[in-house]
């Protein structure tokens, strides 16, 4: 199953960066290239463990998940349950760390996914890594600046 992911190191605190990654609406999209729109499904108003959210992508794809993990202020971790066709699994975790000397927190994404149809999965999967590296750079780059916008941190800390 491939593996794509990114670093970056952020200048707030980890329990900042938390709140920031699980930020919602406009001031998500403030700082996220890849959402549409996100909503939370069946009634629940804030991410938990078991929370299921819909996702539509910037370009359309849409996409149902699930937290499996969600621990503040370290990790959060979610499963595609029903997505595009091409994906026959897709996960991704993030983890937030301090950075050393007290710098800020270290965020690290990671994702692992799986193609179908079988017979078209080498091809998909080598596309996939290029692509799906490309939107977690693009993403996480994202949130580097919104660690640092003022109006995505009063957010998250309110």
């Amino acid at each position: 199953m491939p593996v794509v992911g990114a670093e970056v190191v952020v200048p707030v605190d980890p329990a900042t960066a938390f709140a920031v990654s699980q930020t919602t609406g406009s001031v998500r999209r403030r700082w996220d290239p890849f959402i549409g729109e996100q909503y939370f499904l069946d009634g629940a108003d804030a991410a938990a463990k078991d929370v299921r959210t819909f996702t539509r992508q910037r370009l359309g794809l849409t996409m149902i998940s699930r937290y499996v993990s969600y621990a503040p202020p370290t990790n959060v971790g979610m499963v595609m349950e029903t997505g595009p066709w091409f994906f026959e699994k897709l996960g991704g975790g993030w983890r937030f760390t301090p950075a050393p000397a007290g710098a800020g927190t270290v965020a690290v994404w990671k994702y692992n996914f799986s193609c179908k149809p079988a017979w078209l999965a080498p091809v998909a999967e080598w596309i996939g890594v290029r692509v799906l590296g490309y939107e977690i750079r693009r993403r996480i780059a994202g949130f580097a600046r919104g660690c640092a916008d003022p109006v995505v941190l009063e957010a998250a800390r309110g």
